[in-house]
């Protein structure tokens, strides 16, 4: 359990976004990247959703949308996912189709204390920015 007090725990558990090809993107995150079932409810049809474990029980949800749909919902910045390694993790997502939009790079957040990490972006099926993120 995370320990942030205020919140009773804390810590990311999950970034939600709405697909327009439910099936194009559970092939992207599933095959592509790794990401596995947690849990699903709908169906065809009916609003699928998903909750795919990232690879350390942080999760992407999925939500289903009609096409027809225009989004009414905000758009986030970006999802960050943890990687030891983002010149192979940038690799994978590359292999599974994404548009790649900021090779791996080292950067040094200007934080107290400076925080160096590497990190990469690209765009999944609809557009969404994912960050590859390594500590280092």
């Amino acid at each position: 359990m995370g320990k942030n007090t205020k919140l009773f725990g804390g810590g990311f558990h999950h970034v939600a976004i709405r697909v327009s090809d439910f099936d194009r993107s559970m092939r992207f995150y599933t095959e592509g990247l790794g990401f596995t079932v947690a849990r699903a409810w709908g169906g065809a049809g009916k609003n699928r959703a998903v909750m795919l474990d990232t690879g350390d029980g942080n999760y992407f949800e999925l939500f289903e949308r009609d096409p027809a749909d225009v989004p009414s919902e905000a758009v986030y910045l970006h999802a960050a996912i943890r990687t030891s390694d983002c010149d192979k993790a940038i690799q994978v997502a590359r292999d599974a189709g994404a548009e790649i939009t900021v090779e791996p790079k080292d950067v040094e957040i200007q934080s107290s204390p400076p925080f160096p990490v590497r990190i990469a972006f690209f765009k999944g099926p609809d557009g969404e920015i994912i960050e590859l993120f390594q500590e280092k």
